[in-house]
Parts: structure tokens; sequence; C-alpha cells
């Protein structure tokens, strides 16, 4: 066999692995998908990583009213209209509040535990969070990498980087910008969710995506995933390689997932930027590359290294093999040499064809909307939003991607690929709206491929007073209450709100055209799209929670999804939210500060 052919049985091979996932991993109305099915409360993972033996340097813990302040929350997503801040103590203290920090504290009788900026499945905290700076002008921390540790709020160095070599490998990217890194702990999921737990991993991973772009948005910072880097780069620059660091954790591995570059927005004087390919194109265009040196990451990761990880659970109970075959088949292991070049083309700001909301209608302030988000517990079953706060939901998560990447609106403009994910909606309490059945289609390219894979006999009419340009099409009219509640596990939560939806992917086919290692980015872009609602509900006076558990094939029946080609990969509802009176809500660094 040539090697080509090899190489191309091996991608086949890869491919069906993950699709078995997908598939053993469904939940369907009389079998769930495999878990413990009891939770093993004395091995419960501690929500906590810290690397012991290596030195914790405390961020300061600031205020709303301290600087650097907050704008208004509308003011992030309108482009130029927030002031970047230069990288210092400070500055760096609020994007890693706002991106992974603790939230609150929940106390019930002697119990506690924390709420933070990232959502999580159950709220077990598999991903963690790095940063690798280099030498920056006005920030005290010596070129390396630094492990985030949200219940301290600092910052552990994991390794001395020489100066020059980080320089260097962020000589092609903006002044100042620095990069910022995920990772998973699979076993923190699947203590509780089983084989399920690699799905709610990458949607954790997409939320955190979302958290640190908008993070950097309240600091006038912009952000871009690097997904041209392959896997074993992203291992060797966050040190999820070196098992010797994990000891006795070992059971508990951190699976690299990919790296961002984060950087001041003054840095980069240019109208809009646009990857142009794969290939690297050296024809004197200034551009930002979406890949790394792999050659610099290698003499990096012969640096000094401190620290070892501490163990989260004494016993694992159930092994869950298919996880791990799952992580391996789709692992990237190719770098894509994608080039973001400067384009001279302006476009309208992103909220302008939208909405009639501009900063002037000044609102709530983003750091407010970000501390109090919250996922709902329970929903009202009274609670009704009007069509307009709808549409302006939907618009939020339109990722105009006929537009240059960090033309689009933010946070799409981190996110370098065309959307893949559309919305199934159940209608419940839309004043204005007709409930039933609707769906969002978020690349208008997509509606002939969407209306093919689905039930012929479906009506597509564009939903009554829809705004223009936006392709929300209406497809039955029935009280979908009761069938939502269905699909969603039995969950009240999918009926009582004012709507819940169903995210469902372009499947088979974009696995099949970019390979196994695609089937975690499905994923993120969901999360990604849960943490623009879950803010938008909190800016429109109501509440969101994902839903992780529903019936996969029968959510596909509703509409006559026959086939791979499209997939449902999360669900989501927003309404009303029942407060739990019983529980007392804390501060998030009670523990740290002074008790008087």
């Amino acid at each position: 066999m040539s090697t080509k052919s090899s190489s191309q049985a091996a991608r086949v091979d890869l491919l069906h692995q993950i699709i078995h996932y997908h598939i053993q991993t469904k939940h369907h109305f009389n079998r769930y998908a495999r878990s413990l099915r009891y939770l093993d409360w004395a091995n419960q993972p501690d929500p906590f990583r810290r690397f012991e033996g290596t030195q914790l340097i405390s961020l300061p813990l600031l205020s709303p009213d301290e600087e650097p302040l907050s704008p208004a929350y509308e003011a992030i997503h309108e482009q130029g209209a927030v002031s970047s801040q230069p990288v210092n103590m400070r500055t760096l203290s609020r994007f890693f509040e706002f991106a992974l920090a603790l939230s609150a504290w929940k106390k019930a009788g002697e119990s506690e535990w924390a709420l933070r900026s990232n959502p999580s499945s159950g709220n077990l905290h598999p991903t963690e969070g790095y940063a690798a700076l280099p030498r920056i002008d006005g920030l005290d921390l010596e070129p390396g990498l630094y492990h985030y540790a949200p219940k301290e709020h600092g910052l552990e160095l994991r390794a001395e980087f020489r100066a020059d070599l980080i320089e260097r490998l962020l000589g092609p990217f903006p002044p100042d910008a620095f990069l910022f890194g995920f990772t998973s702990i699979h076993w923190r999921e699947a203590w509780k969710y089983g084989e399920r737990a690699f799905r709610y991993c990458n949607h954790d991973v997409g939320h955190a995506i979302g958290t640190a772009r908008i993070a950097a948005a309240t600091l006038g910072w912009n952000m871009t995933l690097l997904d041209g880097v392959d896997q074993d780069t992203v291992a060797m620059l966050l040190g999820t390689d070196r098992k010797e660091n994990f000891g006795e954790a070992e059971p508990e591995p951190e699976h690299p997932d990919c790296l961002a570059v984060v950087w001041p927005n003054g840095a980069v004087k240019s109208e809009g930027l646009e990857v142009r390919g794969r290939e690297e194109i050296t024809d004197g265009k200034s551009g930002i590359p979406l890949f790394l040196d792999t050659a610099i990451v290698k003499e990096l990761a012969g640096a000094t290294w401190y620290g070892k990880a501490n163990r989260l659970s004494q016993e694992h109970g159930v092994h869950w093999d298919i996880i791990d075959e799952a992580a391996e088949a789709s692992w990237k292991r190719q770098t894509d040499k994608l080039i973001i070049y400067l384009q001279s083309k302006s476009f309208p700001s992103s909220d302008t064809p939208h909405t009639s909301r501009t900063t002037n209608d000044v609102g709530p302030s983003s750091d407010h909307i970000i501390r109090q988000r919250r996922s709902a517990v329970a929903f009202d079953g009274k609670t009704s939003i009007s069509a307009t706060t709808f549409f302006h939901m939907m618009r939020r998560v339109m990722p105009l991607a006929e537009r240059p990447q960090l033309k689009r609106p933010m946070p799409w403009d981190t996110w370098p690929y065309d959307p893949i994910i559309h919305l199934l909606i159940f209608v419940h309490r839309v004043v204005g709206l007709t409930p039933g059945l609707y769906f969002l289609v978020r690349d208008i390219r997509k509606s002939e491929f969407l209306q093919r894979a689905m039930n012929p006999e479906l009506t597509w009419t564009i939903a009554p007073d829809c705004p223009a340009g936006l392709p929300l099409y209406w497809l039955l009219e029935d009280d979908a209450k009761k069938l939502a509640v269905q699909v969603s596990c039995h969950q009240d939560i999918a009926g009582d709100s004012a709507f819940s939806f169903g995210m469902l992917a372009e499947f088979e086919g974009a696995l099949k055209e970019r390979g196994a290692w695609w089937y975690p980015r499905m994923f993120w872009e969901a999360g990604l799209l849960g943490q623009v609602l879950y803010l938008e509900a909190e800016a429109a006076g109501v509440r969101a929670t994902g839903i992780g558990c529903f019936f996969d094939d029968p959510v596909h029946e509703i509409v006559g999804i026959q086939s791979l080609a499209v997939q449902s990969l999360y669900h989501f509802t927003i309404g009303g939210p029942v407060e739990d009176r019983r529980l007392q809500t804390l501060p998030p660094y009670h523990h740290l500060r002074p008790r008087s």
C-alpha cells in the first residue's frame, strides 16, 4: 500500500472511530448512554487543580469600581467602542476574573460550593486555563507558562521561558500579545456522566472560549484561536505531555485542547483581517498566523518546569476507555498554516444592521452581566419575552460568515471557521410569535442543505415580523412545550421556559471533509453559542441554562432527520428563573479577604 493510501486509510479509520463514539453515547428513550448510574460521593473530584511545589503569584482582587472599569455591555459588541487597555497585573486580573474566576459561593447548611464565570456541565469544571507570557512593559511577571488557580485568583508558575525564545515565538503577532490555552480533565465529568463526558468537556471548552473572548472585549483586547496548531505542539507548550509532573494524579491527565492569541486592539492598525487559506504565503503582506513555530515550542519545552499536579480523587471506579479512544481519534495531528491577512474593506458595526440598540443606550455594565450570570435550575412556566428581545438574541448568535474573520461580531471574530451549528427552536412564550417550531439558519448559504436533510413536507416560512436578513423560519404551529420536555430527558426546564432549542450540527459531511479532529470543534462552537445566549438572557432580565441530557434521535425525528448529515449536539433553554431561597449566596473571594 502506498504512503498516500495508507494515510487515507488511517484517516477513514479515525473517522469511523469518532462516529462510533458519537452513536454509542446517544441517549434513547429506552436506554441512556453508559454511566455509573450513581454518584460516588467519596471520590467526587476536587474542582480545583493545583501544582504543588511551585510559586503562586496572587492577582489583585479588584472591586467593580476599581480600575480598569468595565464598559457597558452593549459597548463590547461595538467594534472600536472600547478603548484598549495596556497589559499589566490589573488588566490581567480582570481578564482572568471574567474568563475563569469564581463568581460566587453557594451555601446550604454546612455545604459550600463555588460558581464560576465559565459555566460547566454539572458545575464539575473540567477546564483548566494557562497563559504563556513574554516580557511586557508594565507587566510584573517573568516570561513563562502560568496556570490559573481560580480559588486563589492567582497564577502558578509552571515553566520559566527564555525571554528571547518566547519573543521569537510571538514575533509574528501584534505587540504585547500573549498566548492563552485550555486543557480538560475528562475524569471530572466522567465521574458523573460516564462515557458521554467527552462531549460535555468539549461543551465546556466552547463556553470557556466564549468567556475568554468576552473578557478580552471588556479590556479592548482582541483574540483569535490558533487552530492551525497541531495538538502535539499544544501539549508541549502547556506541559500536558510531562507525565513526571502529574505523579499520583496520572489517572487524571490533562488533555490539551486549544490555544488562542490575545492582544491589545491598538496594536493592529487595520480595517479588517481574514483567513486566506492553508498555505503560508510570503508576499510581503501584513498578517497574523494561526499556527506556531513548532521548533521554537520544542526549545521552550526544554525549560525548567515546576510543580506536581494534585490528585483529585483517591479512587476512580470505572475507567471509560471509549473516552480515551475518542480523544485519540480526534487528536489534531497536522499543522495548518492558516494566516489572517490585512484587508482594506470596511464594514458597518456588527450591531448596526441588526437592532436599534447602540452604545448610547448605556444599560448595564459588562461586568455586572458577567458577574450575575448563573445557570437556572428551574423556570416559572409564566415569564414571557418580547419578539423584539427574541430577535435581538437571534441576531447575537449570527456570525456574519460572509465577513473577514476579525470583522465579524464579537465573539465570532475569535472563531476561524464558518458556522456549522444551527438552531431548532421550541417557542413557548414569546409575545408576538405563535408558539411552535422554528429554525434559525446561522449561515444562509446552508439553507438548501438543511432543508434537504429534513422532512420535505415542512413549511419553511420566514417568521412573522422577522427583521430583514435574519434567516429565522417558522416550521410548525403547535404547543411544543410537552415535546420539548420529552426530548430533553423529561426535564421540565425545556418547557417551562420562554423558549428552548436544540443545536443541530452539519455532521457527517463536515467530518469527512475535515477529519475526525473536527469533532471536538463542533462542541466548541455549540458552547461558544451557548455562552453568548447566557449573557444575552441576563441582559434581557431572564436566565438561561444548558441541557446536555437529551434523546438524540427522537430530536432528529421531530423534523425528519434520518441520517448522520445533521446531528443534535446541545440543548439550551431561556426563561424566568425560580430561585432556591434555601441557598445563601456569598461573595466569590470572601475566603481570601481579611475577616473584620
